[in-house]
């Protein structure tokens, strides 16, 4: 089928409109319609555990700590059979994966053929995480450096996002762009104009929450962005070991004991009617102690829901 009938099936428009609703005319307008009651199940990235164990016993180790799912890289050099069989006996989910190529061949970059290789790898991206049965793929949009101007990557990103779209219609999957230290789009009224701009039901963002402390505030970021927030990542920042020791060191900081207000953003999140359903933590990993005790502040923090 080519792309051209491919957009006028109507099953096409039907489903995507069902994996999409995040993202509405509604959420163009800034407003946040009534629907169900916002629920966060707990997810994590796969790299934080740490125990020395076969797969399926790694995704029945974090299903026993109180998780509900994992968050994969792709692609990946795992046999998708044994993750398939491994989520199966374990009964752990896998709701969204991280492209794996976004920032070493981003969208962005001044050669066509370095951008092409990108979007080759999240097309397999989007139909890895459907074959997993999930419904998003995070994708850094661009990166601003030396090489490449703001202006530059904004133009550049737009064109590389919307090339994407007839894969993410094809998968019916979930683009969801991230914030992350790249120079771009550091602001939120900047980041929801790039998705309007783009203007597509799969397109939205994946807010990382502990991100955003170096130069903002993410409930502020929450209530400009709105229902365009696909998921949600969750992590900690301390601003104090920012200025004292450096910009990384302030994500060397617990779940709770860093500048997050969490009261304050979980009350963006409810406000905003947020309907993603999964919280991820991407933080530090460790063995299962430390993976338990992540695990009991985050069930802390959306208790402040």
């Amino acid at each position: 089928m080519n792309r051209k009938n491919f957009i006028k099936s109507a099953g096409l428009m039907a489903g995507a409109a069902a994996v999409a609703t995040p993202f509405s005319a509604s959420a163009a307008r800034g407003s946040t319609p009534s629907a169900a009651k916002v629920t966060l199940k707990k997810s994590l990235g796969f790299g934080m555990i740490k125990e020395d164990l076969p797969l399926v016993d790694k995704f029945k180790l974090v299903r026993d700590l109180g998780f509900d799912g994992i968050e994969l890289n792709s692609p990946t050099d795992m046999d998708k059979s044994e993750i398939l069989a491994a989520k199966e006996k374990s009964g752990i989910e896998l709701p969204s994966v991280v492209n794996s190529d976004h920032w070493k061949k981003p969208l962005t970059d001044p050669d066509p053929a370095v951008r092409k290789e990108c979007i080759k790898s999240v097309a397999q991206s989007l139909q890895d995480v459907k074959d997993f049965g999930g419904d998003t793929v995070l994708l850094v949009p661009g990166v601003v450096n030396e090489k490449v101007s703001y202006e530059q990557a904004y133009n550049t990103a737009l064109d590389s996002v919307r090339e994407l779209i007839p894969y993410a219609e094809e998968t019916g999957i979930q683009i969801a762009l991230e914030n992350v230290w790249n120079n771009f789009l550091i602001s939120p009224v900047e980041a929801k104009r790039f998705v309007d701009e783009i203007n597509h039901p799969l397109v939205g963002w994946y807010f990382d929450i502990g991100n955003i402390l170096r130069y903002g505030w993410p409930e502020h970021w929450i209530k400009t962005l709105n229902r365009r927030i696909m998921k949600l990542h969750i992590k900690e920042y301390s601003r104090k070991l920012m200025n004292e020791e450096g910009l990384w060191e302030g994500f060397k900081v617990k779940l709770l004991e860093g500048d997050n207000n969490w009261p304050e953003v979980m009350k963006a999140v409810r406000e905003i009617n947020h309907q993603g359903g999964w919280l991820t933590a991407e933080v530090s990993g460790g063995d299962r102690e430390h993976l338990k005790d992540v695990s009991l502040r985050m069930d802390k923090i959306i208790g402040y829901l």
